[in-house]
């Protein structure tokens, strides 16, 4: 009986997309379905899916994509013709699963019946590969135990997924998140185990690419307080207060008013070094090596500004009523779109 399916997505990811599908054959329950959903690749990933004795699904690229999309459509192909599965794992085609994850995440689920989804520790393949591939790595290590959202690597309960309708598939980014809040607010929970789930590879080599990932944070974090910032969750609300204050209030004060003030306005960006380092003191203290807590307190200071101008992006897309577009990061490689 195949109690365990697996959804994963992709674009164009070629050898990243191999080893994932490698990676699951090798380290799911023998026999367990596994489908690669599809968003359009010209690079032959199709092709090398089915090779490999992949479901695959092939997204009608007429309709605007989204990550969410893509996971909803695999995990309803995947419940209508394996009506029987209890678990699905789902899982970023530019990511490999790691040998032990389904024993322990099960074990995790089979013991507490109010858990929707259990997520572990994902890593980047190649962590010192640049900066800001390290702070990925950085950023994927989160507490252990009950939390409140997960990434897009985790195993979930299928009878949890559908009582939700799944991922919210109008969002370009922060679907996961934003469903778990459903999840919660039907009384299931998430968990964090203290496990190793998957390799990741963030493949992010420029400055620039950084940049735009940062953007769509920004716009996750405008749209997911537009949706949730009420009471009693707020949520967003202290990350879209930060991003307005310190991405745009603090320079254009500082700026607009030197000329009148004769340059002491100027003393409002000594703000930006002491914020740097209230994020390393408390990175520090939450165990980061002293390295990671310092490149992580410098960009995430810096990234106040590409933040709110994803935060702008959210708010005029939504009063132009215009639909939302994915803001991709990765290289565009040369047959076609990257993912």
């Amino acid at each position: 009986m195949h109690q365990i399916g697996v959804v994963t997505i992709g674009r164009n990811e070629g050898e990243r997309l191999v080893r994932c599908l490698r990676s699951l054959q090798d380290n799911v329950p023998s026999g367990s379905p596994i489908v690669y959903v599809d968003s359009g690749s010209t690079d032959g990933s199709v092709a090398k899916a089915r090779e490999m004795g992949i479901h695959v699904v092939e997204l009608d690229m007429s309709v605007p994509f989204t990550m969410a999309r893509g996971r909803n459509t695999g995990f309803q192909y995947l419940v209508e013709h394996f009506s029987q599965l209890t678990y699905v794992q789902f899982i970023d085609g530019d990511c490999e699963l790691l040998p032990n994850w389904i024993e322990a995440a099960v074990g995790a689920l089979e013991s507490n019946t109010t858990l929707a989804i259990v997520c572990g520790r994902r890593r980047e393949r190649f962590p010192d590969a640049s900066p800001y591939n390290r702070l990925a790595d950085i950023e994927w290590n989160t507490p252990v135990g009950e939390t409140r959202a997960c990434g897009g690597d985790m195993l979930a309960r299928v009878e949890a997924i559908k009582a939700v309708g799944g991922y919210n598939p109008t969002m370009i980014c922060g679907e996961e998140p934003e469903m778990c809040i459903r999840l919660r607010r039907k009384g299931w929970r998430i968990e964090r185990i203290d496990a190793d789930m998957t390799l990741h590879d963030a493949a992010m080599t420029r400055f620039g690419q950084w940049w735009k990932r940062s953007i769509r944070g920004g716009w996750a974090v405008a749209e997911g307080k537009a949706m949730y910032g009420q009471p009693p969750e707020s949520y967003m609300v202290k990350e879209d207060k930060s991003g307005w204050l310190w991405g745009a209030t603090v320079p254009a004060l500082a700026v607009g008013l030197a000329w009148p003030t004769h340059g002491l306005s100027l003393l409002l960006l000594l703000g930006y070094p002491v914020l740097g380092w209230k994020i390393y003191k408390y990175r520090h203290s939450q165990g980061d090596e002293a390295r990671n807590a310092r490149l992580y307190a410098f960009f995430c200071t810096v990234s106040k500004l590409p933040q709110v101008l994803g935060q702008s992006r959210y708010w005029l897309n939504r009063w132009r009523k215009k639909p939302a577009t994915l803001i991709e990061y990765k290289p565009v490689p040369m047959t076609g779109s990257g993912s």
